[in-house]
């Protein structure tokens, strides 16, 4: 362990308990930070880990328990609280201001009198990104950027509040290799000179590759605290309370290479802001039986291609085609006629939070369960009870969508979508904060479509899963594609120097 034997941690958390009515969040946790290390703190999702971070930056009160800043008890009865006391936290949810720019995000709380110095705080945002070396526009409006964009914003703002005691909650889920070494170099640098950080991932190799120490959450409770070298199944064992299973890569036969494409785009171009083209020239094929993997840091594309594809948004040339019918244009009634199905990015705009997992289960085909005018709630009922086993969701028919843990909300959003037997199934960043049991559930899944003959395009920022699942590669770059490889012969570096505009492999 890193730090000053002997010495007071930096940041220390005593007896915490948090209830939720009858859900106890936090059950008695006590956790630490020294100074010059990285504490990785694990756990499923629901375990308690985002709560007891954000008892101790203010954003939640404990029923019980206490908060010391270097064996100080302090107060922190708010964010303003923690920063005062030198802790600084990326949340999973963003606190950016979206009409606003870039630079005047970082600025905000920064500044004194009633005026902003504009130029200034564009200077202090561009020194901030260069020396953090994390690609932002200092100009962007918060509102324009992608979901990967402002997490690199609120990464750049926490970093650049010089804070003694840094909470990262899932900091690198949309950054390129060469941007992870580049933070995760930026971190070992503060290091040395005594910071200390609280790393909250779901990436092992990650936590592996930063942590001094791991604890474990599962249910609410600490179940342990082990070196950061400890065995990634060893971790995963820990966070579940049973051995992992894996996904093995071998769950379907090879796509023919002869075979005919299904899901086919030729030449696709869509327009994003000011009418410049957010795609352009994109053509590509997916065979049956095929997973093709699009690699690329946010705000590349991806969003712009999947809306196309989902039916959400028309392009400006190009043609899109499943099989011999065209979809150019298509809505998203017409997408699933077709049998194309849908996984976007948020899974949460893609659901009614509070309505029901029954009709959420249904929200794309209530005629079906209609009879002379009138919704059969029976058969909705049924028909949730059958997906609900079917699918391992942890949810009664009768359950709030908004009331279920991210892993449960995504495996809702593929029993809707699965169910219904898709030729096509396109799929953006299916496991992002998805803890490690729910992340091999829904990565299985998608194999095993694969599998049954569907054609899968994956979309998704983490190489670890694309080299996972794909059978094949592409790299987008700024709305084009910027190389092609097959899944075998892929080099993480190579992706990496693609992934970031360095290099071209068409």
């Amino acid at each position: 362990m890193a730090g000053v034997p002997g010495s007071a941690p930096a940041l220390e958390l005593r007896g915490i308990t948090k209830r939720f009515g009858d859900l106890v969040a936090n059950r008695s946790v006590d956790f630490d930070v020294v100074g010059g290390e990285v504490h990785a703190l694990l756990g499923e999702n629901g375990a308690g880990k985002t709560t007891v971070m954000r008892i101790a930056y203010g954003l939640t009160h404990p029923d019980a328990g206490s908060v010391l800043v270097e064996g100080h008890e302090v107060a922190i009865r708010s964010p303003r609280d923690a920063i005062a006391a030198g802790i600084g936290m990326v949340t999973q949810h963003f606190s950016l201001v979206g009409p606003m720019s870039v630079a005047e995000n970082l600025a905000l709380g920064r500044a004194s009198g009633l005026r902003l110095d504009l130029d200034a705080a564009r200077r202090r945002a561009v020194h901030a990104a260069e020396r953090f070396g994390i690609r932002v526009d200092p100009d962007a409006r918060v509102a324009d950027l992608s979901v990967g964009e402002q997490q690199r914003v609120e990464i750049l703002k926490a970093l650049a509040r010089d804070c003694r005691i840094l909470i990262l909650d899932e900091p690198t889920a949309v950054l390129v290799p060469a941007e992870i070494e580049a933070l995760f170099a930026t971190l070992r640098s503060l290091l040395e000179e005594g910071l200390s950080v609280v790393f909250i991932s779901h990436k092992l190799g990650e936590v592996r590759a930063i942590s001094n120490r791991v604890s474990v959450l599962r249910q609410g409770q600490m179940i342990g605290t082990v070196a950061g070298s400890t065995d990634e199944r060893e971790l995963a064992r820990m966070m579940v309370g049973r051995p992992m299973l894996g996904v093995e890569r071998s769950a379907g036969a090879p796509a023919p290479s002869e075979a005919e494409p299904v899901l086919r785009i030729r030449d696709l171009r869509v327009d994003g802001a000011h009418g410049r083209p957010s795609v352009e020239d994109v053509s590509l094929g997916v065979r049956g039986g095929e997973i093709l993997g699009v690699a690329g840091v946010s705000g590349n594309g991806q969003t712009e291609l999947m809306a196309v594809l989902s039916g959400m948004r028309r392009p400006v040339a190009g043609t899109v085609s499943v099989g011999d019918l065209d979809l150019t244009g298509a809505d998203p009634r017409q997408m699933t006629a077709a049998r194309v199905g849908r996984i976007p990015e948020d899974r949460h705009a893609s659901l009614i939070p509070d309505l029901s997992v029954a009709y959420n289960l249904v929200m794309e085909r209530l005629d079906d369960f209609r009879h002379s005018g009138r919704i059969d709630e029976r058969a909705i009922r049924a028909h949730a009870d059958e997906l609900i086993a079917r699918f391992d969701i942890r949810a009664s028919p009768d359950d709030r969508v908004a009331a279920l843990s991210g892993g449960n909300i995504q495996k809702v959003l593929l029993a809707r979508v699965l169910s219904r037997d898709p030729r096509v199934l396109v799929v953006s960043q299916p496991t992002r904060g998805l803890d490690v049991g729910a992340t091999e559930y829904v990565r299985s899944q998608l194999l095993a479509r694969r599998a049954d003959g569907a054609a899968v395009l994956l979309v998704s920022e983490d190489l670890d899963e694309l080299l996972a699942l794909a059978d094949r590669l592409i790299v987008l770059y700024e709305g084009r594609i910027v190389g092609e490889m097959s899944a075998q012969e892929a080099d993480r570096e190579q992706l990496g120097m693609l992934m970031a505009g360095r290099g071209r492999n068409p």
